[in-house]
């Protein structure tokens, strides 16, 4: 699929997808053996190229941070034929100058996660995949130039701080993330880039400020109720970017020159005779481009 025409998936929230332009829309159940994903794939066509969105917390916001299932969804993803993906996601910012409104195409993650599946792979199939560079640069420079031809206020580069939530940070924990140089603070991209990469799928994060955590004196403590008013000012943005980026990223014809699309190459370790066939039947998505040659 990969040396085909690529088909852009986008993860975010509703606001995300509803696209000027966007045709031949329609909403499709991929059943994974990883369980049920966050919600049904909407399918879409912008001019030529193909679009597939899922909702990471479903429609109306119904599945806590935690509680997504982060393998089925990547999996869906990889079965609907995705190629790229761009994550959407709200964020707090550590430092004054990413201010509210502004978009951080980050290009590195520290996981603090704990209570989700991280990996598809386990006993009777072992794989270790490379995460030293977790994301696209190739999708981050065209998500960085359409950005900056809509004149949305963009940043590229920084480390985002995946929490495990659903709380936000106590006053130690941000000014800990603080200190070890982290720019943005999420609850929902770990362990998405991980999964991504060993599907893969090329990935990329575009990380909207909504707040300044709790650290900073002069804004009050994080809430709800600010996160949705600044993410409903940053959706025309987003909706824009993405209908900007998508037809650069569709001229794609060769696979991805960083290696996301063969990331899996040296990664499997456990021994053809030793492998679980169980295992091998749910990775038939993820990994079948080695899983099945002979």
């Amino acid at each position: 699929m990969t040396t085909g025409k690529p088909i852009i998936g986008v993860i975010g929230g509703s606001g995300v997808y509803d696209l000027d332009g966007l045709e031949d829309v329609h909403w499709k159940q991929i059943k994974s053996p990883f369980g049920e994903a966050s919600d049904d794939l909407l399918h879409g066509r912008l001019e030529d190229v193909q679009l597939v969105f899922l909702p990471r917390h479903g429609r109306g916001h119904k599945i806590s941070p935690s509680e997504i299932n982060y393998r089925a969804n990547i999996d869906a993803l990889k079965r609907a034929g995705v190629t790229e993906i761009i994550s959407v996601s709200a964020c707090g910012s550590f430092e004054e100058k990413l201010a509210p409104g502004t978009f951080v195409i980050v290009d590195q993650f520290i996981d603090r996660t704990f209570a989700r599946e991280k990996s598809f792979f386990g006993s009777g199939m072992v794989a270790h995949v490379s995460m030293a560079d977790p994301v696209c640069s190739r999708l981050g420079d065209a998500l960085e130039a359409a950005a900056q031809s809509q004149n949305i206020p963009v940043v590229r580069g920084g480390t985002y701080l995946a929490m495990e939530g659903p709380q936000f940070s106590s006053r130690a924990e941000t000014e800990l993330y603080r200190s070890w140089g982290c720019q943005v603070i999420g609850m929902t991209n770990m362990p998405e880039a991980k999964l991504a990469r060993e599907a893969e799928i090329c990935y990329a994060t575009v990380a909207m400020v909504t707040d300044y955590d709790c650290w900073h004196p002069d804004h009050d403590n994080v809430d709800v109720s600010a996160v949705i008013k600044v993410l409903t000012g940053n959706a025309d943005q987003a909706r824009s970017l993405i209908t900007t980026v998508a037809p650069k990223l569709a001229s794609r014809h060769e696979i991805c020159g960083n290696g996301c699309h063969e990331a899996l190459e040296n990664a499997l370790i456990t021994a053809p005779d030793a492998r679980d066939p169980k295992i091998l039947q749910k990775l038939d998505a993820v990994a079948g481009r080695l899983l099945n040659k002979k």
